[in-house]
């Protein structure tokens, strides 16, 4: 509820701190006082429009705070986590306005810059204000399906959770028939490009196996005939590995008369073991560098053709097998595109089906709660002088193209102030205390469902007296049980009926006019009720008067 509502140079007002209690409370005063001003300045600090002629003549700038308790559990607390800004569970929430003189303004919200845009979200969800020009709450059409949902207690989450599904399967049909229009229009490239694929056959790690054999071929080539040439050195019987061969045996036949002799024998030894290896590696080099012509032409040809294919592509030559994978799957997916778009179709009208079942479940629980809405507000409105007007609720059926999560229903509110008139919408049937009266009376019948905790109404009671301003009152009295009311009031009948009071007051010293505005303790609230009730004048039996009324609460 609003605990506080501190406002600096506002209009006629210098400096005003006021505390706000629950239940309801009355604003009083003479006509021109400026009532008007303290409810602009409030709407100021709940994110209603900066108007620089809000801001006191001489003064640098305007600054309202409203203060408020709220639950831990209330929408203000996660729409703030959602914006990132920090409240203390428990602690008060503290709405800031300020407008410059030329023209400029901030807001803030527990001492956190907002933009005005957030702030009049968070306001809508922290107060109520019903007045002439008031475009918000019941006179909104956007809510009153929600308002009617919570009335008739209807759970509409099944049938949201339907439409999820059934929008999801649609999108997933849609992208699926894409897919398949675009791929019949590449069929022609994918037969093609799938037959060029399958016919060359790429392995993993062929290129760089077809390019390792190519060099070494070509490796062959350019050394032949020194390979050639180094056999023939060391082979046969003139051949090097021969004559050192003989060397050893007619080493082995003298080594026995020196020394030295044994020690070359061992050399020659050595040497010939070494010459065998290399005669051995030799040769097998020969049989791998081994050049065939043919064999080299079919390697670079393949080798060749997978390089193309890749470069045709764009893709490495190693990617070309997932690559023919890929293609063969689109093809595929082409030639069965007709069976699976059916399947998904089929599975799209059940969904809808399903939705439709929920929401035509819904749709007769809203007409259901309509009627009983309808009987609840009629029951309301002669004891509010609005005998002659008529309520309803009208639930329309809308075309499937505007079907929400919501359903697939249009809720409206609507009045006819005269028999035989034409309904229509609240805020454009209704005008000045009529229309606050039909939301007096909505909201007695829907028992304060869904709105904000503290509610304002501005002269519910214009050109209203006795028995109707005290059914106002009385039902005013009610409301308040479950939410905060502050009601500005001209009627004796509803003043008497708050529990609280203040009274709003104008002065001037001839050069400066200031508003002021003081709570009236028991004794100052008899005289403001009895001049209410008798004028500028107070009688004794005003005063009486007075007494009877509050008494009488």
């Amino acid at each position: 509820m609003l605990t506080g509502l501190s406002i600096r140079d506002v209009v006629l007002i210098e400096a005003l701190d006021l505390q706000f209690d629950a239940g309801l409370g009355a604003l009083t005063g003479e006509t021109g006082a400026g009532k008007s001003i303290l409810l602009d300045a409030l709407g100021l600090a709940l994110g209603m429009r900066a108007d620089s002629g809000l801001v006191r003549q001489g003064a640098e700038r305007a600054v309202v705070s409203a203060t408020f308790d709220l639950p831990p559990s209330h929408a203000v607390a996660r729409l703030l986590d959602e914006s990132g800004l920090d409240a203390e569970p428990g602690e008060p929430l503290i709405v800031r306005r300020i407008v410059k003189a030329d023209g400029g303004s901030r807001a803030s919200v527990n001492d956190q810059p907002v933009s005005a845009t957030l702030l009049r979200e968070i306001g809508g969800m922290l107060v109520e204000i019903h007045g002439q020009h008031d475009d918000r709450g019941l006179l909104n059409p956007k809510g009153h399906r929600a308002l009617l949902d919570t009335f008739g207690t209807i759970d509409t989450r099944p049938m949201a959770s339907a439409y999820a599904d059934w929008r999801a399967a649609e999108e997933t049909l849609e992208a699926a028939r894409e897919e398949v229009e675009a791929a019949e229009r590449d069929r022609d490239f994918l037969a093609h490009a799938v037959a060029e694929l399958q016919s060359l056959a790429p392995q993993p790690g062929e290129e760089a196996e077809l390019a390792e054999a190519r060099a070494t071929m070509q490796k062959g080539d350019r050394i032949a005939d020194d390979l050639n040439e180094i056999t023939e050195l060391l082979d046969g019987s003139e051949g090097g590995l021969a004559k050192l061969r003989q060397a050893a045996r007619k080493a082995d036949r003298i080594a026995p008369e020196h020394e030295l002799l044994g020690a070359a024998l061992a050399a020659l030894d050595r040497a010939l073991i070494e010459a065998n290896e290399a005669e051995e590696k030799l040769a097998e080099a020969h049989h791998a560098l081994a050049f065939d012509p043919a064999r080299l032409d079919e390697t670079e040809t393949r080798l060749f053709d997978i390089r193309a294919l890749a470069r045709k592509h764009r893709v490495e030559p190693d990617a070309l097998p997932a690559l023919a994978e890929e293609m063969t799957a689109k093809l595929e997916k082409i030639e069965a595109g007709g069976a699976h778009l059916a399947a998904l179709e089929k599975d799209v009208g059940e969904k809808r089906a399903a939705f439709a079942s929920e929401a035509e479940a819904v749709s007769a629980a809203r007409a259901a709660a309509a009627a009983t809405l309808d009987k609840a507000v009629a029951a309301e409105l002669a004891p509010l002088k609005l005998d002659a007007a008529q309520f309803r609720t009208s639930v329309e059926t809308l075309d499937e193209a505007q079907w929400t999560a919501e359903g697939r229903d249009r809720v409206a509110f609507e009045i006819s102030t005269n028999p035989g008139a034409p309904f229509g919408p609240l805020a454009k049937i209704a005008s000045g205390g009529e229309l606050s009266r039909f939301i007096l009376a909505l909201k007695v019948a829907l028992a304060e469902q869904g709105g904000a905790a503290t509610m304002i109404f501005d002269e519910i009671d214009r050109g209203v007296g006795g028995a109707v301003a005290s059914a106002i009152g009385e039902r005013l009295a009610r409301l308040a049980e479950q939410a905060q009311l502050l009601v500005v009031t001209h009627s004796p009948q509803v003043a008497a009926r708050a529990a609280s009071q203040w009274q709003i007051a104008k002065s001037s010293d001839r050069t400066v006019t200031r508003t002021s505005v003081h709570r009236l303790d028991s004794g100052a609230r008899r005289e403001e009720i009895a001049r209410m009730l008798s004028g500028a004048e107070i009688t004794d039996e005003a005063r009486a008067q007075a007494d009877r009324l509050i008494e009488g609460v």
